[in-house]
């Protein structure tokens, strides 16, 4: 691993871990309709605190890649995946350099299968 894809990875925990101030975490409407059981708003908030958790808890595989942008898990009996992506500080453009946090905003999208 190059010293630029652990510093990816390290920063790309820091967004999955809610430690980045910078970054963004954006739910899918379809990811948080089908977690929420009933659909009002406690369930809402109760499922994207349940999904939050299970991503911060996410355990890698090979498979996953060296920069840990993405994975796929089970929460409340559903398949979901999640995906960090690199973007200029106005989130026009992608990122020149993802290794810097100066220059790069990340956006973590947690979605269903389907949304990809």
């Amino acid at each position: 691993m190059t010293e630029q894809t652990r510093r990816i990875a390290e920063l790309n925990d820091r967004c999955r871990q809610g430690l980045d101030r910078s970054a963004r975490i954006v739910i899918t409407a379809s990811c948080l309709a089908t977690l929420a059981r009933e659909g009002g708003v406690a369930d809402q908030i109760l499922a994207q605190a349940g999904v939050m958790a299970a991503v911060r808890r996410y355990v890698f595989k090979p498979e996953d890649g060296c920069e840990r942008a993405r994975g796929e898990l089970i929460v409340a009996g559903h398949t979901v995946r999640f995906t960090i992506d690199y973007y200029d500080l106005s989130l026009e453009w992608g990122s020149e350099n993802p290794a810097d946090p100066l220059v790069t905003t990340r956006v973590m999208t947690i979605m269903l299968p389907s949304d990809d």
